[in-house]
């Protein structure tokens, strides 16, 4: 038997929890019912999103991975700390 629940959501959440939901082809009261059974039977609230890197963080990964390939601004290998030390005072 199913049943209606009226709740109250943050447009923003509910438009981008719609468009995601279409994505990955279900719609919004499925996600919904998938997180409530799951709750039922766990006993427990689990948030979680996957990482998206900020623009900023994209161009600094970008420029690292550059430095990777070509060289650049990389260290050598050091044996000891001392060894490090001493390279990163010259």
């Amino acid at each position: 038997m199913k049943t209606l629940i009226n709740i109250k959501a943050d447009k923003d959440i509910k438009d981008q929890a719609v468009k995601l939901a279409q994505e990955i082809g279900v719609p919004l009261s499925t996600v919904i019912n998938a997180f409530l059974r799951q709750f039922v039977e766990k006993r427990e609230v689990t948030f979680s999103s996957p990482f998206k890197m900020s623009k900023k963080l994209e161009v600094i990964v970008s420029k690292a991975e550059k430095d990777i390939k070509t060289g650049d601004n990389m260290s050598p290998a050091f044996t000891s700390a001392e060894d490090a030390l001493s390279w990163l005072h010259k």
